[in-house]
């Protein structure tokens, strides 16, 4: 599914590389968790798996496609398709409801809006929201935004879900429904997920764990 070769990502200004020379692959259907301190270049790699920054060098196969080769316009596409995001502050637009919020990539994709509000109310349903779908997020709690953004992310059934410390904006009871969340998605559906965190609990969710320091892969 992911396949990351010698990958290097350098910011102007830092003494070292956010990430140098990294490799690792993640199968289809796995849930991997790359961990570490805050700064030690997990949210930089996801962000180069997602398809949202470039290497400077190495390659990033999402499937046969190679990243680092796309221009912006087929990236943008891949983003939109391919991947989906799940951020620590959810990002969800503040004047769309939630069923509105988990329709919008569907609609930018061109599916009618019928039909994208159905699939919404139903992903919605199994995510646990079915009976808050017509609030906007500021009427809702964190956990149930969160699983708003769960499910906007993975409307379009993506090919991989890379999540950026989803929990980390959440207390621990929502925290762990989330986290339970994205297990079941990830059984049930075979979604294959990269998430990143710096919390033992949370990467222990997943099938394997990745430890980072200082941009490389470190022994746990």
């Amino acid at each position: 599914m992911l396949s990351v070769e010698a990958v290097t990502k350098r910011y102007e200004g830092q003494e070292r590389p956010a990430v140098a020379d990294v490799s690792f692959s993640v199968a289809p259907g796995e849930f991997v968790a790359l961990m570490g301190p805050s700064g030690c270049g997990k949210s930089t790699l996801l962000h180069l798996c997602g398809a949202m920054d470039r290497p400077d060098a190495g390659r990033i196969l999402l499937g046969e496609t190679d990243l680092a080769r796309l221009d912006d316009d087929t990236l943008t596409r891949v983003r939109r398709d391919r991947v989906g995001f799940v951020f620590q502050f959810f990002n969800l637009l503040p004047t769309l409801t939630l069923v509105e919020n988990v329709a919008l990539p569907l609609l930018l994709a061109g599916t009618s809006p019928t039909e994208a509000t159905s699939r919404a109310r139903a992903l919605g349903d199994r995510v646990g929201l079915s009976a808050r779908l017509d609030a906007y997020p500021a009427q809702v709690s964190g956990g149930e935004m969160q699983r708003a953004a769960i499910a906007r992310a993975i409307i379009h059934a993506p090919a991989l879900l890379v999540a950026d410390e989803p929990t980390g904006n959440l207390d621990s009871g929502n925290g762990s429904r989330v986290l339970a969340l994205l297990q079941e998605l990830n059984a049930s559906l075979g979604l294959t997920i990269l998430l990143a965190t710096h919390a033992p609990d949370i990467a222990a969710a997943a099938h394997r764990t990745l430890q980072m320091r200082d941009g490389v892969f470190v022994a746990a």
